[in-house]
């Protein structure tokens, strides 16, 4: 199967992969930059992004707004004219400024989950930001064009995760352990059917971007060949080269084996994948690890009461000491560092 270019939103990409968002800074400027400069699509994780700035522990707010439009132009200058855009979680405090400075700064497009981003077209009217809604479920689709379209907006794209991607997940946590969930490829057909009345209906294009566990150009094509228009990938771009995070977070994906990559619940209340290790087993073993500065990541988080504070968990870890590291299922088969290139050429069969 020809692996065509994915257009929306005025926006074209040589080459459908969309490099996922991962964050604490996982995917900053150089690996969003790097995939972008590949002909792919670079995403910059809006997780924190400013948590290597000096003041970010004394005021994280004003130390990401800073780190928005500082990530965007070195991405911008590594892609050479590439597509970069953010990925912002809907539960995170501050949510619309962060959207409104990634849009300001000149972000080419902004994908958005980690609950129902209903607002998103609201805080990007008016201007030529293409926005990506991250759903599992066509369901979930529904709800959202519905508020959308008060907006007079509908999505440039939409992006459908499955149960096998990395990180927070939109699936409750029961139903991943026993098994109960709807496949991506499912999720992914049901998503299709529903954009192709979508287009029928507004005269426009939507294309589904398909992504959680996509590791091979077998995966691409599978894919492709259900509707999809492009794939999203993250674990993959994880053991490259120009990845951001720290040497140690990059072998802990070399060194994992399957059985290291397990379900765990979020303190943030989401269920979520990872890999053992043994800030995972301290959790386990103590019950809970007390926090010791908040970064007022998001409203219901109660500091008195969490498990852990996942963004101190994960900042740890993409510096390469001991936290949480967050992986796709099949992080385990990765065996050897690699270059965003190279990726990109395995995913697409060239």
């Amino acid at each position: 199967m020809e692996v065509k270019a994915l257009k929306f939103g005025g926006l074209t990409a040589k080459r459908p992969i969309v490099q996922g968002g991962m964050g604490v800074g996982v995917s900053l400027s150089s690996l969003a930059g790097n995939v972008a400069k590949c002909g792919g699509i670079g995403t910059i994780s809006g997780v924190h992004p400013g948590y290597k700035e000096a003041d970010f522990k004394e005021n994280p707010f004003r130390a990401n707004l800073r780190a928005i439009g500082n990530e965007l132009e070195k991405a911008k200058e590594i892609a050479n004219g590439g597509i970069i855009g953010f990925n912002f979680m809907t539960v995170m405090n501050h949510y619309e400024e962060y959207v409104k400075e990634a849009i300001g700064a000149g972000a080419d497009f902004i994908v958005s989950g980690a609950g129902l981003p209903v607002n998103l077209a609201k805080y990007a009217a008016g201007t030529r930001a293409a926005i990506l809604p991250i759903v599992s479920s066509a369901r979930a689709l529904k709800l959202i064009v519905k508020q959308w379209q008060r907006a007079d907006r509908l999505p440039d794209a939409v992006v459908v995760e499955g149960p096998l991607a990395g990180g927070h997940l939109g699936y409750p946590y029961g139903h991943l352990v026993d098994g109960t969930f709807d496949t991506l490829e499912d999720s992914l057909v049901d998503v299709v059917d529903y954009v192709r009345e979508l287009e029928e209906k507004n005269d426009v294009k939507i294309p589904v971007i398909a992504g959680g566990g996509v590791r091979s150009h077998a995966d691409v094509e599978r894919l492709m060949a259900l509707g999809a228009s492009g794939v999203q990938v993250g674990t993959k771009f994880v053991a490259t080269e120009e990845c951001d995070a720290a040497p140690a977070f990059k072998q802990a994906y070399l060194r994992s084996r399957k059985e290291d990559v397990q379900l765990i619940e979020s303190p943030v209340g989401l269920a979520a994948r990872a890999i053992r290790n043994s800030f995972l087993e301290k959790v386990e073993k103590q019950g809970r690890i007390p926090v010791q500065r908040c970064y007022q990541c998001m409203n219901h988080c109660k500091q008195a009461e969490t498990k852990y504070c996942i963004s101190q968990a994960l900042i740890d870890a993409v510096q390469g000491r001991e936290g949480l590291v967050f992986c796709g299922a099949n992080a385990y088969e990765i065996e050897k560092l690699s270059t965003v290139e190279k990726v990109m050429q395995e995913l697409c069969g060239e």
